[in-house]
């Protein structure tokens, strides 16, 4: 099997698991607790937190663990847009953009349907970029929250956080980005960038599904969504899982060091896999930003077939990918990030997503893009 769906998420490092597996056995202690055990756990919890700090250019107090991405984007935006709103009852707007993850766009609309707020959603252009000029645009006295993704988990289009963060703070608005694709192939250094809030996920670098991270700038005010026993510093009650967050740091050390080396390399291969599959299929259109793109994501729609029967030809050949966001669970719905860029429905109804992890072999990606040309052809074939 050639495994191209990472961007949905990844293996487990030998690594993460060895760093892993004392807090999964004998040092099994509660950190809240006060006796040797719950001390060994809180120690690994504070050295992880610190880890992960080093890496985000942050303080150990800034970084909350969640139980993954999804809860970071509902913390960071619901919590954000509620404490502000609090503080003052006239801002009741949040601004996110038209290609967002459900995780950030249903915590919007939720905002929306029991709270009072506006969504403004700014629009993107035909590659999927969002411009610091039509974030202006839409940003108002009463926008309490800006979010937008640092990069897109379906076409792999790459935003230009550090300018829309500054276009949000020239207006006094904390700007949140969903950073869970780009962690392992971007810069996450949230001085650099100036965000205010960043939501990461650990199985998408190689550490298991259900650990997550938000990190909040000190002076920004956030309500919790899980209230309890305080722990996080009050923002996410909940015995906290050591050995997630344990993992987590440690999948987020090993795939930030050597990026730019991984990040050249990989990004000659999906240039090669692209231009593979744009001069052997006939019609192929690549979605997405030509060049502000992840290394690790190269995403087409095949005018003519069905997304999901290019799939299952393609899982008979032995390589697996997606059609979209893995998050859409069951939809067969036209995925919305590509109507937003300007794709007919039918067209875009046709999409399939291939994504890569740092260890992705460029044989892999030759067979993948001969197997691409036969499975559309075949679809093609079937439907005519």
């Amino acid at each position: 099997m050639i495994f191209l769906d990472a961007a949905a998420t990844t293996p487990v490092r030998r690594e993460v698991l060895d760093a892993m597996w004392p807090y999964l056995t004998g040092e099994f202690g509660n950190p809240s607790s006060h006796h040797t055990l719950g001390q060994a756990a809180a120690r690994a919890l504070a050295d992880a937190r610190a880890s992960v700090a080093a890496v985000l250019g942050c303080r150990p107090g800034e970084v909350t663990f969640t139980s993954g991405g999804t809860e970071a984007d509902n913390l960071a935006v619901k919590g954000i847009a509620l404490a502000r709103q609090a503080a003052d009852p006239a801002l009741n707007r949040v601004v996110i953009s038209g290609v967002e993850h459900p995780a950030v766009e249903e915590s919007a609309r939720y905002l929306a349907r029991f709270h009072a707020f506006e969504v403004d959603v700014v629009p993107v252009d035909g590659t999927g970029q969002v411009t610091p000029e039509a974030l202006l645009a839409v940003l108002r006295p009463e926008t309490a929250l800006v979010s937008i993704m640092y990069a897109n988990n379906e076409v792999g289009t790459v935003q230009p956080v550090a300018e829309l963060a500054a276009a949000a703070r020239s207006h006094g608005v904390p700007f949140h980005a969903d950073a869970v694709q780009a962690a392992g192939w971007l810069p996450l250094d949230t001085r650099a960038l100036g965000v205010d809030a960043m939501s990461l996920s650990g199985h998408k670098l190689g550490a298991p599904k259900g650990c997550g991270v938000l990190f909040v700038r000190g002076r920004t005010r956030i309500e919790p969504l899980i209230h309890g026993g305080g722990q996080e510093r009050g923002r996410r009650s909940g015995t906290e899982n050591v050995a997630g967050a344990v993992g987590l740091a440690a999948a987020l050390a090993l795939a930030q060091a050597g990026q730019e080396e991984e990040r050249r390399r990989v990004a000659a291969l999906r240039d090669s896999f692209i231009d593979a599959v744009l001069t052997g299929v006939p019609g192929a259109v690549l979605t997405g930003h030509p060049a502000e793109r992840l290394p690790s994501v190269a995403s087409f729609c095949f005018p003519g077939t069905s997304g999901e029967s290019v799939l299952l030809e393609l899982e008979r050949q032995g390589v697996v990918c997606s059609s979209g966001s893995a998050c859409a669970a069951g939809s067969d719905a036209p995925s919305p990030v590509l109507t937003a860029m300007g794709f007919e429905a039918e067209v875009a109804q046709t999409a399939v997503r291939f994504s890569f992890d740092a260890a992705v072999a460029g044989e892999d990606l030759a067979v993948a893009a001969k197997a691409v040309r036969q499975a559309v052809a075949s679809v093609r074939t079937l439907g005519s």
